[in-house]
């Protein structure tokens, strides 16, 4: 499995998304240029930055569309299904409380309204992610205090909290159909939670932070990246850091892949939408971009 290996950033990834499709994968990174791969339709990008802004795209053109401002960082953004709604999260930083806007996105920005049609507060740490279900009818918020959140979409009411990780989430990702979702932390765990129950129903331990996990569209695997302490990465070599891609069984818990090449930590990872490859983003700046062999697909997993 030979990766591609796309070099567009001076610093290290935050995020890597596919579109739906998966013809395009947006890369974020601390470097402040958010960076389209095989840029061929119109569709719109959003993003959220340290600077306090959030930024609505468009994808083709690279226009800058809209800007809404917040009063600290902007940690997670999100579009509803069917794009109409987009969520800024911003951090509990500056002597601001942590929040979760909701904007209205049309195809006309030139007459948006600036401001919120919705905030959801109450939150004790800030949101590190935010998941709308694919129904609209709720969101799943993850955050640095641990606690897996259920908001209802259209009131803003807290419907449900639970912690059951013992350090931050840094990540969460829907699985395909959206009757599950996974959680990374840095207690070392990745979960699988039940989306309706906020059960966790699998549980998989690694030896050092886990910063993003993803599950497959096409089979029961989950992909986690992590690694040692950002600020430890100089003091470790490769294999003693722990910066790998792991890959487990979602039934049984168990791993059965290790994918190295960063040299240092992975923040971000994601499956592509037809479960064929992965991307990873590291701490070195690098996006690897995987397409598995005929192999991960042949083998018997049981």
């Amino acid at each position: 499995m030979r990766p591609l290996l796309l070099k567009g950033h001076e610093r290290p990834l935050t995020q890597v998304k596919f579109n739906r499709e998966g013809d395009l994968l947006f890369t974020t990174a601390k470097d402040k240029r958010p960076t389209l791969w095989r840029a061929d339709t119109g569709e719109r990008l959003v993003t959220g930055s340290a600077d306090n802004s959030a930024m609505l795209w468009h994808t083709e053109s690279g226009k800058r569309l809209y800007q809404w401002t917040h009063k600290s960082p902007v940690r997670a953004i999100s579009f509803s299904p069917g794009d109409s709604i987009v969520t800024a999260a911003t951090a509990k930083l500056m002597g601001q409380q942590a929040e979760i806007f909701f904007y209205r996105h049309t195809t006309d920005m030139s007459s948006v309204d600036p401001e919120p049609i919705m905030k959801l507060g109450g939150l004790e740490a800030t949101a590190t992610r935010v998941l709308w279900h694919p129904t609209s009818t709720f969101l799943i918020s993850v955050g640095e205090d641990a606690a897996v959140k259920k908001w209802d979409a259209e009131t803003g009411t807290l419907l449900e909290s639970v912690r059951l990780h013992k350090k931050g989430i840094n990540d969460a990702q829907w699985s395909a159909s959206g009757e599950q979702f996974v959680t990374a932390s840095s207690d070392c765990t990745a979960k699988v939670w039940d989306t309706r129950s906020l059960e966790v129903l699998k549980t998989f331990s690694v030896e050092a932070p886990v910063n993003s996990a993803s599950m497959s569209p096409a089979a029961d695997h989950v992909l986690l990246g992590g690694g040692q302490e950002a600020s430890q990465v100089t003091t470790t070599g490769n294999r003693e850091g722990k910066f790998e891609a792991r890959l487990f069984h979602t039934v049984y818990e168990t791993e059965f892949g290790r994918v190295r090449g960063h040299f240092g930590p992975i923040n971000t990872v994601a499956f592509t939408p037809d479960g064929k490859g992965y991307v990873s983003g590291g701490e070195d700046g690098f996006v690897r971009l995987h397409y598995f062999d005929e192999v991960y697909f042949d083998r018997d997993y049981n």
